[in-house]
């Protein structure tokens, strides 16, 4: 599972490896992101429209249903064998609402020493990940909209570096990392078109321990430089919801 990663916001680091272009905010050191943070996530501007425009979002979908914020501590990673038919998110995905979630690194616990260590996980060439994820737009009691989105994530057994991260026993899993020339077919094409990139990324990694800031365990390299998530744009009006909220959610 991903609970904590360092998004790309750098401008020209969007544009050129995602296509799309940061209509606000300044570039600036980029902050980790924790499930309820805020971060950048792309979509489709139309469905079918094959435009590709950055939002601004909470990581933790919020379905309908959702009564508060904190919902999203549940629903920041979803299952891609589940995905379609648990109710924090078959409403999304039945909508097609897929994204892209691009991120420069991913934070995960490995316990290969005995203790729970913070390992940072990259592509080399400091080149970014494009993780397949959906999105929604939650209207809280207030009527205020948010934008909110997940993670998909996929079976990590026998992985060369996710299968080495989490608890002994636990179940190894991994974010849906797509290659670049599947981005287009992630976020236009029908659901089975997306069912068939549910994989583990097979590419190269690099990774190495990596404590949380203000920590004192050394890294073996310095972190990339850090920039600021763009300031939130104000979402369009979300679509009508169905509001089923029939157990189970996860």
């Amino acid at each position: 599972m991903c609970a904590n990663y360092i998004p790309v916001t750098s401008q020209d680091r969007l544009l050129s490896f995602f296509g799309v272009d940061k209509a606000t905010g300044r570039d600036g050191p980029p902050v980790d992101v924790y499930p309820l943070g805020t971060a950048p996530f792309i979509r489709l501007a139309e469905p079918g429209s094959g435009h590709r425009v950055l939002e601004s979002g909470m990581f933790g979908l919020l379905p309908g249903f959702a009564k508060e914020l904190a919902f999203g501590r549940k629903t920041y990673n979803a299952r891609s064998e589940t995905v379609d038919r648990l109710a924090s998110f078959r409403t999304a995905w039945a909508r097609s609402q897929r994204c892209i979630v691009p991120v420069e690194a991913i934070f995960e616990y490995c316990h290969e020493t005995g203790s729970a260590q913070r390992w940072c996980i990259a592509q080399p060439l400091s080149y970014p990940f494009g993780i397949g994820g959906l999105y929604s737009v939650w209207t809280a009691p207030d009527g205020t909209r948010t934008f909110t989105f997940t993670m998909l994530t996929v079976n990590a057994d026998g992985h060369p570096v996710f299968g080495r991260m989490h608890a002994p026993g636990d179940e190894k899993r991994m974010p849906l990392i797509l290659d670049p020339a599947d981005h287009d077919r992630w976020l236009s094409g029908s659901p089975d078109d997306a069912k068939a990139l549910f994989r583990p990324f097979m590419g190269p990694l690099e990774c190495w321990p990596m404590a949380p800031a203000g920590r004192t365990a050394q890294p073996k390299r310095a972190p990339r430089p850090r920039r600021q998530p763009p300031t939130p744009p104000t979402p369009p009006a979300p679509p009508a919801d169905d509001g089923d909220a029939q157990a189970p959610l996860f």
